[in-house]
């Protein structure tokens, strides 16, 4: 859709051109939202790709991936497999967990190609896959704020709501840092959906780390993704009792799935999400 509004597109070089982001200007990476309604507020698109920021990079602490990382590439970010400027090691199965969330969500593989890690996060919807996988992953999100400067916050902290999320006008994602405990972790994932190529009502992803304590993420059906902690894998009444004391306002209510129907697909899934990481022990 064309955005008739915008008026200039800058391809930003350095971090100082961010600086004209306003209440009128939005970030330009993939564009795969951006482009796909009115956003009659806007005025000026900020192109942030011409950073040249590599898509993900390797390094003692864990795996840095950067908000302009294309779905095809985060998917694509197998152990072992070159790319680009990273060699993701061999003992990092944790990173199955990225290619499973980018196929839960419905895309052609033009969409992959183009739309950007960042852009999935900063949309912050329910549904939002790899949103979901990088906190199940326990990622740090690194912000560069309006002025200078950078704030780093747990990503589960970042989303509010539905749409919602911590981010200030002017502020841009600059990446997301994967620990090296998580890479080194033992995932498991579950989805579910009303119809076969339907939007996720549940998605549910599990997480053991080499300490024996386990995290399991609920995510598209609730409000924000959810981080329900164990210190050893739980059993299926523990799964059970966590899933039951969240707020019953954290159930999200849309037309791919009730609440009731969300809560309870979710406590199955979650179910065997333990349950296989139990097998990984």
């Amino acid at each position: 859709m064309d955005l008739e509004t915008v008026r200039e597109v800058v391809l930003a070089r350095d971090r100082a051109d961010l600086a004209q982001l306003d209440a009128g200007g939005a970030v330009l990476a993939g564009g795969t939202f951006l482009f796909s309604e009115p956003h009659d507020h806007l005025d000026r698109l900020i192109d942030i790709t011409t950073l040249g920021w590599a898509p993900l990079r390797a390094h003692a602490d864990g795996l840095e991936i950067a908000a302009t990382c294309t779905l095809a590439e985060l998917a694509g970010a197998a152990p072992g497999r070159e790319l680009g400027a990273a060699v993701l090691r061999p003992e990092w199965p944790g990173t199955a967990l990225f290619a499973q969330a980018c196929r839960a969500l419905l895309a052609s593989h033009k969409i992959w190609r183009t739309a950007t890690v960042g852009g999935n996060v900063c949309l912050s919807l329910p549904a939002g896959a790899v949103l979901g996988a990088l906190v199940a992953m326990d990622a740090t999100v690194v912000i560069w704020p309006r002025g200078g400067g950078e704030r780093r916050i747990s990503l589960r902290d970042f989303v509010t709501g539905p749409g919602e999320n911590i981010l200030a006008t002017g502020a841009v994602v600059r990446s997301f840092l994967v620990p090296t405990a998580s890479l080194l972790a033992r995932t498991s994932f579950r989805k579910i959906a009303l119809a076969p190529l339907g939007r996720s009502g549940a998605v549910v992803m599990g997480r053991r780390t080499a300490d024996g304590r386990c995290a399991i993420t609920v995510t598209a059906a609730t409000t924000r993704p959810v981080v329900l902690e164990f210190d050893t894998v739980p059993t299926p009444f523990e799964v059970a009792a966590a899933l039951a004391d969240l707020e019953p306002e954290l159930w999200f209510d849309d037309p791919h799935g009730a609440p009731d129907w969300r809560a309870h697909v979710t406590g199955l899934l979650a179910a065997e999400v333990a349950a296989e990481l139990g097998e990984a022990a």
